[in-house]
């Protein structure tokens, strides 16, 4: 998907998701202007990838199972446009290569470090292959909180909902080279999902 098509599906979605569903993005000066960088987001909907895309002022890329790639053109026009597969449940040093690749060519990756969406506003705990990507490729990790993307399209329905939907950028977490050992990447990963509850925290209280 070349720079235009992508620029007008974003003003489209954007303008949606701001009239129908009042969406709110708060901490984008969180976000590097230039540069690599990942988002490490919870993962509620599958709203959340476009929400992202929408939030971000810079274009993502995204890690996508593979059988989305099938899909007739969501598979072949926005999904090969903005990701790269993935097998679930299987390693695979080769997209582990891409993703440090094009994180140290100045991309913005967009990550779940939950693996799979959580029901109910819970979280789940984080894999550690966000922790060794961010390691691996030395940048910048901001731990983002999505809200009301399970509310405006819940399991199972096919149709987006009124519902109100914010996104919360933290504050940016920097990770060694040298913590790519599996207890290193254990607790960075817990870390990254700690830092994003207490978004959650902050935005109750708020």
């Amino acid at each position: 998907m070349n720079d235009f098509s992508y620029q007008l599906i974003r003003v489209l979605l954007y303008i949606f998701f701001k009239v129908f569903n009042r969406l709110e993005v708060v901490g984008s000066e969180n976000i590097p202007l230039n540069g690599g960088a990942i988002v490490a987001a919870n993962h509620v909907s599958y709203l959340d990838p476009p929400v992202l895309g929408v939030a971000l002022k810079r274009r993502p890329t995204y890690i996508a199972k593979e059988g989305l790639f099938r899909i007739p053109f969501i598979g072949t026009v926005i999904v090969r446009g903005c990701c790269f597969p993935v097998k679930r449940d299987k390693p695979q040093p080769s997209v582990i290569k891409e993703a440090v690749s094009r994180l140290k060519k100045g991309g913005v990756l967009v990550l779940f470090p939950e693996g799979s969406r959580s029901t109910g506003g819970s979280f789940l705990d984080a894999k550690r292959g966000v922790a060794l990507i961010a390691a691996m490729s030395v940048v910048p990790v901001v731990p983002t909180l999505i809200e009301g993307t399970d509310r405006a399209l819940p399991a199972r329905t096919k149709l987006i909902r009124p519902a109100k939907i914010k996104v919360v950028f933290g504050n940016p977490l920097t990770i060694g080279k040298k913590e790519t050992d599996k207890v290193s990447q254990e607790r960075i990963s817990k870390e990254i999902m700690e830092r994003i509850k207490n978004l959650k925290s902050k935005e109750q209280k708020a």
